[in-house]
């Protein structure tokens, strides 16, 4: 009797180790360019970064796998609604136009534009309102494009950051904007060299950053308490300190 329960039992436990270890896996959609947010890591060819780090740990804290996939910005929503992906962690700021199409989190970081130009006697400008009739780039699907052609600018429209500075540093266009602390870390590590980043510069254009999911879908709810926990227990300034991000605005 003893050893027939001992079989059961053991039969029940194996029957029940798979449900247990089987956590969900949610496809998330990052950038390869938004560095140190969301970026290719070319010594291991996969995702890192801020965001990337940060999602993971809310997944660890909350029962769910992630497996972050790389997306170009502008499909970064698309791929959302259709079902391509499950989440977005990368460098998007939850704007009103934006929570029309998708949920997004409780506020990750917050930033405003950055502005570069040539590092070689670049301009020197304070602020939006002084730019007009200056011709300036800014990627494809930002928040920066429209603010810019209001305040009177002729805007170029690039695929990455890395085209924009290129084209600053090579004269083709004076000013080139981006968020503020991806261009300042990518200036600081010599990846955009010719251009230097405005310090006096003051952004106009600003916002957080926020993970996205389909509107309605329950795992916001986790989102959200992972973040609030991460940011209690003092994982998430040791995140913000791990990536060198300056203190965040607003957020």
């Amino acid at each position: 009797m003893i050893a027939r329960r001992t079989l059961l039992g053991s039969a029940t436990l194996a029957l029940a180790a798979p449900a247990l270890a089987q956590a969900p896996v949610l496809k998330v959609g990052s950038t390869p360019t938004g560095i140190p947010f969301t970026f290719l890591d070319t010594r291991t060819n996969k995702l890192t970064g801020f965001m990337v780090d940060l999602i993971t740990a809310i997944g660890r804290d909350q029962g769910f796998g992630v497996e972050v996939q790389a997306t170009p910005f502008a499909a970064l929503i698309a791929s959302l609604t259709t079902s391509r992906i499950d989440l977005i962690a990368a460098a998007m700021l939850a704007t009103p136009a934006r929570r029309e199409q998708i949920a997004f989190s409780d506020p990750v970081y917050g930033y405003g534009e950055g502005l570069a130009v040539r590092a070689d006697g670049g301009a020197t400008w304070t602020r939006l309102s002084e730019m007009r009739g200056v011709t300036a780039g800014a990627q494809i699907g930002t928040v920066y494009i429209e603010p810019l052609k209001a305040a009177g600018l002729e805007v170029r429209t690039y695929d990455s950051v890395a085209d924009i500075m290129r084209d600053v540093s090579l004269g083709r266009i004076q000013a080139g904007f981006g968020d503020a602390p991806i261009v300042a870390y990518q200036i600081a590590q010599g990846t955009f060299r010719g251009v230097r980043l405005a310090r006096e510069y003051q952004p106009s254009i600003v916002g957080a950053i926020a993970l996205g999911a389909r509107k309605g879908d329950p795992v916001m709810a986790k989102l959200n308490a992972g973040l609030a926990k991460l940011k209690s227990d003092g994982a998430f300034a040791a995140l913000v300190a791990k990536w060198n991000l300056p203190a965040s605005i607003g957020a």
